[in-house]
């Protein structure tokens, strides 16, 4: 189903987000974590896609097996990184032959086993060129070409300290194409809004999905902040997990404050809520469980 579809079906959209394992064991159990969250009826499920050969194949290979074994609408994951056109053109061309609609096109980063990586050697700098280019194929299941989606950042862009210039940056994306708009994860609302509210005043009138990850552990935010991921913690989440003697408290007080993001997040009529899992279905289920939706077809527009 095309991404446009299903923002004029859904009220507001549930998404869940996976990356591909590093090994054929792994990627057969989380193929059956993807297949067990049928029964929530997610709008779609997404899948990331890094720098390295091996991980870019099973990104392929996982989101065509989405497509073929089970009723949810997968969108893959598209990087700048590493790519000549040739690559990009091949690339499309096997999603297209697979009956996949839908890419999230990002700028991404180099491996990091590559630190000096020349970027100048890649088809496209930028996410906008990428988002050009998808949209200018005329093979994409739907006539109407590849649904696309693109990155925002509400805490800023960690390479645009110039939030006014940020803002130049995202509508040119929107303007080469996108359909949406995915936000990278955050810990406070108020950041959420006030980014929204800037779209709205840069002339941006695609729909906004929100990104939220729930805390599982200490370590897991520790590395969130290391990578830049959602640094800003409020005071109060880092109050409640500071109380927390091991990390099974860490994951309910972490699940809890998702809730509370996602329960004031639908009040505030967000136009959808996309869940980074790390893999794991366990936390996304028991925010579902505490919002009362236990199939997202219940906010869906008919």
């Amino acid at each position: 189903m095309h991404i446009q579809d299903i923002f004029a079906r859904d009220r507001t959209t549930f998404s869940f987000e996976f990356f591909p394992p590093a090994t054929e064991a792994a990627a057969e159990e989380l193929f059956r974590t993807i297949a067990s969250l049928q029964e929530l009826r997610p709008s779609f499920v997404s899948v990331t896609y890094g720098a390295g050969g091996s991980t870019r194949d099973r990104t392929h290979d996982l989101v065509v097996r989405i497509q073929r074994e089970t009723n949810l609408v997968a969108v893959s994951h598209l990087t700048c990184v590493c790519h000549s056109l040739a690559e990009m053109t091949a690339i499309l061309d096997r999603y297209a032959a697979s009956g996949i609609t839908n890419i999230l096109a990002l700028r991404g980063d180099p491996p990091r086993n590559m630190p000096n990586y020349d970027r100048s050697r890649d088809a496209f700098q930028y996410a906008e060129q990428l988002v050009r280019f998808v949209r200018s194929r005329t093979n994409a299941p739907d006539p109407r070409g590849f649904g696309i989606g693109v990155a925002g950042f509400p805490e800023g862009h960690p390479g645009c300290p110039n939030r006014l210039e940020e803002m130049d940056h995202l509508k040119r994306k929107v303007d080469a194409g996108a359909d949406y708009i995915c936000t990278q994860l955050f810990f406070d609302n108020r950041d959420f809004y006030d980014f929204r509210e800037r779209c709205e005043l840069a002339g941006i009138k695609v729909p906004i999905i929100a990104g939220v990850m729930p805390i599982t552990s200490k370590a897991g935010m520790i590395r969130m902040a290391q990578l830049a991921l959602g640094s800003r913690f409020p005071a109060k989440l880092l109050r409640a997990v500071g109380r927390c003697a091991d990390d099974d408290a860490v994951a309910r007080v972490g699940i809890s404050w998702a809730t509370e993001q996602c329960a004031d997040l639908l009040h505030n009529n967000v136009r959808g809520i996309h869940f980074y899992t790390l893999n794991r279905s366990d936390a996304t289920r028991q925010i579902y469980r505490n919002l009362g939706v236990t199939d997202s077809t219940a906010l869906r527009a008919d």
